[in-house]
C-alpha cells in the first residue's frame, strides 16, 4: 500500500516542493498548513504513515503541537524541519518524540533517505513487539490481521473461549493460520504469560508419540538414556496446542482421552501418574466426524476435544484482509532480509487480492517473502510475482555510456530529422525551438501510447511520481483511457 507523507507547513511553496520530491519517490502526499490543521488532519482518521513537521508555524508552533500528536496517542513517526538548526530547539523536539530531522532547505535525497528511515525503524519496533509477545505467550486477537466479517467473527468467538479453560477445536484448510489463532486465545485468557507449547502430531514418528507427548523415564526403553519430562509437562499450567490432532495413532488417543479426563499422565517406565494442569486447544485440517465414522479416530475424545470450535476462514473468503496482511508481510521481512521496500503497488493489491490462494496465508507470506528478497523497486509491482502474474520482471542490458561525441551527433541528428519521424518534436516548423510546456505535452501523450494506457509504467519510464503524471495530464487536456486507475 502506498505511504502518505503528512506535510505540515505554513509556507505552500516548501510544500510543493517537498511534495514533488516525495512523489517521485511513489509517496502519497497529504498537507497541512499549520499545527492546529495538522492535529484535526489526525483526528479525522485521514491516512498518515510519516508526518514532516515544520517548527516555527503561527498559531500552534511545530514542538507543541509534536506534544500534542504524543498526548492523543498519534504514534507516526515525526521528523521535524528547521531553519535555524538550533541545538537546544532540536534536542527539545527529540525528546518530545521526533524520530529525526533536517535544516530547510534539503536536498531531497536526505528528504527521502531520512522518511526511509524512519520507517524502517518504525518495522523493525513492531517486529520487536511482535515476536517479544509471541515468546513470552501474550499475542492476543488484536495481533490477530484482518477486519473482514470472517476474520471479525473468529476474533468474537475466540474472545469467548478465551474467558474459560474449556477445550477448543480449531478447524479450517492448511495454512490458515490455526496456530496464531491457537496462541491467541492463550495470550487472551488468564493463562497468559504461562507456557504455550506446540506440538505437530503429524511431524512425529508413531513410535516416539507416546514418549514426546508424556515423557518416560531413564531406561526405559533402549535408547532412554536420560529422563524426559514430555510436552504434557512441560505445559504445566499453561496450555498445549496439539496441532494436526487427526493424525494421531488410536492407541495414543485413548491416553490423551485419559489426560484430558483425569488431569494426569502416565509417563513410560513411570511407576506413578503425574498431575498436569493444562489447557487443551487442538486443530485439524481433516473432517473429524468423518474420520470417526472410518474408525480413524475415537468418538469419545472427538467430543471431549470439540468442546469450543472455531472454524478459520480459508484466504479467498477473506480477501478484503490481503492488503493488510502483504503491508504485514513487507514489514516483517524487510527486517529479516535487511529491505526498504515501502509497499505494494496498487495493480499488485488488485492482482493478489483477485487469486484464490489454495495455500492460503502460508502461500501469500511465501510469495511476498520471494518478491522481498528480489525486489529492486520501492513498490512491489505485479511482475514481482511471476507465478500469479505471469510476467517476467524487466531485465534491463547493461551498456557502456555513450562518449559525449556521440552524444553530440545524436542531437544534432535528432534536431535535423523531419518533422514526421521525430515521435516528439523540438523544432518547430520555422525551425525555432517550441516551448517547454508543448514539448512536455507531446511527450507524456507518446509514451501514453507507447505504453498503452499503462500510467504506472509511464511515470516510471518518464521518472515521475503517478499523482504527477495524473496532475499534468489533467492541466494539458490530454485526453488518454487510462489502464490503471488511483
Amino acid at each position: 500500500m502506498t505511504k502518505t507523507v503528512l506535510v505540515v507547513d505554513d509556507d505552500p511553496t516548501q510544500r510543493r516542493l517537498i511534495q514533488a520530491v516525495l512523489e517521485r519517490e511513489g509517496f502519497a502526499v497529504s498537507h497541512a498548513e499549520s499545527g492546529d490543521a495538522a492535529i484535526g488532519y489526525l483526528t479525522s482518521g485521514a491516512p498518515a504513515d510519516v508526518i514532516l513537521l515544520d517548527l516555527v508555524m503561527p498559531g500552534l508552533s511545530g514542538l507543541d503541537a509534536l506534544k500534542e500528536m504524543r498526548a492523543r496517542g498519534f504514534s507516526q513517526p515525526v521528523i521535524v524541519l528547521t531553519a535555524t538548526g538550533g541545538v537546544d530547539t532540536v534536542v527539545k523536539a527529540m525528546q518530545a518524540g521526533a524520530s529525526d530531522f533536517f535544516i530547510k532547505p534539503a536536498s531531497p535525497e536526505r528528504i527521502t533517505v531520512s522518511i526511509r528511515n524512519v520507517l524502517s525503524m518504525g518495522d523493525l519496533k513492531g517486529e520487536v513487539e511482535r515476536l517479544t509477545k509471541r515468546a513470552v505467550g501474550k499475542t492476543t486477537f488484536s495481533d490477530l490481521i484482518g477486519a473482514s466479517p470472517a476474520m471479525s467473527l473468529v476474533k468474537r468467538i475466540g474472545e469467548r473461549a478465551a474467558k474459560s479453560a474449556i477445550p477448543v477445536l480449531i478447524t479450517g484448510e492448511s495454512g490458515v493460520g490455526k496456530e496464531l489463532i491457537a496462541r491467541a486465545v492463550h495470550g487472551s485468557s488468564d493463562r497468559a504469560g504461562k507456557p504455550f507449547v506446540a506440538v505437530n502430531c503429524g511431524a512425529i514418528p508413531e513410535n516416539l508419540v507416546e514418549s514426546i507427548l508424556f515423557g518416560h523415564e531413564k531406561g526405559s526403553f533402549t535408547g532412554a538414556t536420560d529422563k524426559h519430562l514430555g510436552k504434557f509437562k512441560e505445559a504445566d499450567g499453561g496450555a498445549l496446542f496439539l496441532d494436526e490432532v487427526g493424525e494421531l495413532p488410536l492407541d495414543i488417543q485413548v491416553k490423551l482421552l485419559r489426560a484430558l479426563q483425569e488431569g494426569e499422565i502416565d509417563p513410560i517406565g513411570s511407576k506413578r501418574s503425574l498431575k498436569v494442569d493444562v489447557r487443551i486447544i487442538s486443530a485439524t485440517n481433516r473432517d473429524l466426524q468423518q474420520a470417526v465414522a472410518a474408525g480413524r479416530f475415537r468418538e469419545d475424545l472427538y467430543y471431549r476435544l470439540n468442546v469450543f470450535p472455531i472454524e478459520a476462514p480459508s484466504l479467498r473468503e477473506r480477501r478484503e484482509d490481503i492488503p493488510a496482511l502483504v503491508e504485514a508481510f513487507i514489514r516483517r521481512f524487510n527486517v529479516e532480509e535487511g529491505k526498504r521496500v515501502i509497499g505494494a503497488a496498487p495493480e499488485t493489491l488488485q492482482l493478489l487480492s483477485a487469486f484464490d490462494w489454495p495455500g492460503n496465508v502460508r502461500q501469500l507470506e511465501n510469495a511476498v517473502y520471494r518478491a522481498i528478497v528480489l525486489a529492486d523497486a520501492p513498490y512491489l509491482q505485479p511482475y514481482d510475482f511471476p507465478a500469479i502474474s505471469g510476467l517476467a520482471a524487466p531485465i534491463e542490458a547493461a551498456a557502456p555510456p555513450p562518449s559525449p561525441a556521440a552524444m553530440l551527433q545524436a542531437a544534432h541528428a535528432a534536431m535535423a530529422a523531419p518533422a514526421a519521424e521525430a515521435p516528439v518534436r523540438i523544432l518547430d516548423d520555422r525551425g525555432h525551438l517550441r516551448t517547454l510546456e508543448e514539448i512536455e505535452r507531446d511527450l507524456i501523450q507518446h509514451a501514453i501510447d507507447v505504453y498503452a494506457g499503462h500510467m504506472s509504467e509511464v511515470a516510471r519510464r518518464l521518472g515521475i511520481g503517478r499523482s504527477t503524471l495524473y496532475r499534468k495530464v489533467r492541466e494539458q487536456g490530454i485526453e488518454v483511457d487510462m489502464k490503471e486507475a488511483g
